[in-house]
């Protein structure tokens, strides 16, 4: 059966980084993804509108190669969110979802050391909290490298997985939507490197005995 699948992510790669072959896995299943961008990811670096349009060509073609529907974003103020009251950004995101029933929704870590990213993860679960006689979605966190492992130890949780996609038959799809955001990546040995974050794939699976995985932190599973 298809299943409706959601990614709330603070910036335009960051779907990229941490659960693309989860998502081109989801897609060749048949389920549905749908991706929603909370800033431009440009923003903080004072840069002009054309910038802006770029990085969301590079996120349609990012979405295009993993098999999920064009992107949507929401233009909130890029490494500024934390000014923001979270309600004004849960409304935005409520406003999005109004009407859909997602299956499963991936979201950042609340522990990164990025704020756009801690403050879309709280939205997730805000938008998402249970009610009473609606099912509510099972709700993931990934990791960002470049983010996750860079905050410090004892300021905010660890990112500690406890789940994980065999994405072995998609890392090809992971490559190529990192490469659609070459601009964004980095030489090696810089964690946001392609050959990285690829190693770091291979990591997570040779951990739980596969070929390469996405590994995710479970927020929320209604049984």
């Amino acid at each position: 059966m298809s299943r409706l699948v959601l990614v709330i992510a603070a910036h335009a790669d960051d779907e990229a980084l941490g659960c693309a072959g989860t998502l081109a896995r989801h897609a060749a299943a048949g389920d549905r993804v749908e991706i929603l961008f909370l800033t431009d990811g440009v923003g903080a670096r004072g840069s002009a509108d054309a910038a802006a349009l770029a990085r969301r060509a590079m996120a349609e073609r990012a979405a295009e190669i993993l098999g999920a529907a064009p992107p949507t974003f929401l233009d909130f103020p890029d490494n500024e969110m934390d000014g923001l009251p979270l309600l004004r950004i849960v409304q935005g995101v409520e406003g999005w979802v109004a009407g859909r029933r997602p299956d499963v929704v991936y979201t950042h870590h609340l522990g990164d050391l990025n704020v756009d990213h801690r403050v879309a993860a709280a939205a997730a679960l805000t938008c998402f909290r249970p009610q009473p006689g609606r099912a509510g979605p099972t709700i993931l966190s990934f990791e960002v490298p470049s983010s996750t492992e860079w905050q410090a130890p004892g300021v905010a949780p660890v990112f500690m997985p406890n789940w994980f996609e065999d994405i072995g038959d998609f890392v090809g799809a992971k490559r190529r939507a990192l490469e659609a955001y070459a601009e964004e990546m980095r030489p090696v040995p810089h964690a946001r490197a392609i050959d990285s974050v690829m190693a770091l794939a291979q990591w997570r699976g040779a951990s739980v005995g596969v070929a390469a995985a996405e590994a995710f932190v479970l927020l929320r599973r209604i049984g």
